[in-house]
C-alpha cells in the first residue's frame, strides 16, 4: 500500500470520527491522508443556504476545521484536502483506484452510513477497488484513542475467512498488517454450516460427518494462515472454527474487536454492486470499525 488514506468528509460526527481513525492509521502506515468533500452531496441537515457559493463555503470550512484538528493531533501527518463538485460516490470510487483505503463515517450502532446517505455509502462499499473502512460516530475507543481505558476491552483484529484459500489472502494481509501496527492479535473466524451430512453421503451418522468435516476445515484454515504466521511472526493468531450462520459467528467474535475485516467478491458489472449477508451484518451490528476488502 502506497496510496493515500482517503476520507469522505461531510462534517457529520461520523465522518469526523472517521477522519480521526484514518489519521492514526495513516501515521502508523507512513501514508498521507486525503480529505475530500462533495459540496453537491451534503447532509440534509446542513444549516446553510442552498446557493452553490454557500455550499462550497461550508465544504471549505469543514475541510479546514477537520484538517487543522488532525494536524494538531498528529504534527507529522502528510495531509491534503479537496473540494469536489462530483457526486460523493463518484469521487470516492475514482479515488479508490489509487488509494490504499477509503474511510467513511457511520452514525450510531445499527445505522450503516452517515456519508452521506445509506445508499451512497453502500454503493461505495460495494464497488470500491481498495479496502473501505466504516467508523462509527459513537465509538469511544476511536474518539478517546487506543491507549484510553475506553479501548481496554478491544482485544484484537477479527477477520472472517469464509473461503479458506487464495481468495482470503487480501483479507488476511489487511488484518495481519493492522494487527502488527497495533501490537494486537488476529482472530481468524470460519463458520461451518449447521449440518454437513449431505456432503458426506458415505458416512453412517451426521455426528461423524460433522466431526470429520470440522477437522478438515480446521486443517484448511490452518494451512491458509501458515504463510501469514511466517510473514508476521510477532502477531499472535487465534483460529476459531464454529458452527452456525457465518454472520452470527462473526458478530459474536467481533463484539470486543479493534477492527473487523470482511470480504466482498467483485461484481461482474462496474455499474452494479452487491454486499453479501456477512458484510451487511457487520456494517449494521459490529460496534468497532469494519473493513470491507475486495477479493477475487
Amino acid at each position: 500500500m502506497t496510496g493515500p488514506v482517503v476520507v469522505g468528509l461531510d462534517g457529520s460526527p461520523g465522518s469526523v470520527t472517521a477522519a480521526w481513525w484514518a489519521a492514526r492509521e495513516a501515521v502508523d502506515r507512513h501514508l498521507p491522508v486525503h480529505l475530500i468533500h462533495s459540496w453537491t452531496t451534503q447532509p440534509l441537515n446542513v444549516p446553510v443556504a442552498q446557493e452553490a457559493r454557500s455550499k462550497q463555503q461550508y465544504g471549505r470550512d469543514v475541510l479546514h476545521r477537520t484538517g487543522a484538528e488532525l494536524l494538531h493531533r498528529y504534527g507529522d501527518l502528510a495531509l491534503t484536502t479537496e473540494l469536489v463538485r462530483a457526486p460523493a460516490s463518484q469521487a470516492l470510487l475514482e479515488h479508490s483506484e489509487t488509494a490504499s483505503m477509503l474511510v467513511l463515517g457511520a452514525r450510531g450502532l445499527g445505522s450503516v452510513s452517515s456519508f452521506l446517505l445509506g445508499s451512497i455509502s453502500l454503493h461505495v462499499l460495494g464497488l470500491a477497488q481498495c479496502p473501505t473502512v466504516t467508523v462509527r460516530a459513537d465509538d469511544p475507543a476511536v474518539e478517546a484513542g487506543w491507549g484510553h481505558p475506553a479501548a481496554a476491552d478491544r482485544n484484537g483484529i477479527v477477520v472472517g475467512v469464509q473461503e479458506p484459500g487464495p481468495a482470503a489472502d487480501p483479507l488476511l494481509e489487511f488484518a495481519f498488517t493492522a494487527a502488527e501496527l497495533r501490537g494486537a492479535s488476529v482472530r481468524a473466524v470460519h463458520a461451518l454450516p449447521l449440518t454437513t451430512l449431505a456432503a458426506h453421503p458415505r458416512v453412517v451418522s451426521a455426528e461423524h460427518a460433522d466431526s470429520q468435516y470440522e477437522a478438515e476445515q480446521r486443517e484448511r484454515l490452518a494451512a491458509v494462515l501458515a504463510p501469514w504466521r511466517a510473514k508476521f511472526p510477532d502477531v499472535s493468531v487465534v483460529e476459531q472454527v464454529a458452527t452456525g450462520p457465518a454472520a452470527h459467528v462473526l458478530l459474536s467474535a467481533a463484539v470486543h474487536g479493534q477492527l473487523a475485516v470482511v470480504g466482498r467478491r467483485p461484481h461482474p458489472s462496474h455499474l452494479a454492486w452487491k454486499l453479501g449477508p456477512v458484510a451487511h451484518a457487520a456494517l449494521h451490528h459490529v460496534p468497532c470499525p469494519v473493513a470491507v476488502v475486495p477479493h477475487g
